[in-house]
């Protein structure tokens, strides 16, 4: 899920696939799975005629909700294993 919500960052505004690869760190046969599976979901989508990804309404609600459970899960974390 975390190489999903990179890709959903970075295309937010739109991508290209070489800047979603260098932008999320990954490599371009992973990129490749992943914007297909992505693409199948709804949570992006690919205009026509342009190499350009975009996050789709349904990314950008995906994104919220990774985000929101993210924090909540670290400061579950926090509260079971205290520092100090």
């Amino acid at each position: 899920m975390d190489i999903m919500a990179d890709i959903l960052r970075v295309a937010r505004g739109g991508a290209k696939k070489t800047w979603i690869v260098y932008r999320a760190n990954l490599n371009f046969k992973i990129v490749k799975d992943y914007l297909s599976e992505m693409m199948g979901k709804g949570l992006l989508e690919a205009h026509r005629g342009s190499a350009i990804y975009k996050t789709t309404e349904k990314g950008r609600e995906f994104l919220e909700q990774y985000e929101s459970f993210k924090k909540f899960h670290m400061v579950a974390v926090e509260r079971a294993y205290p520092l100090a």
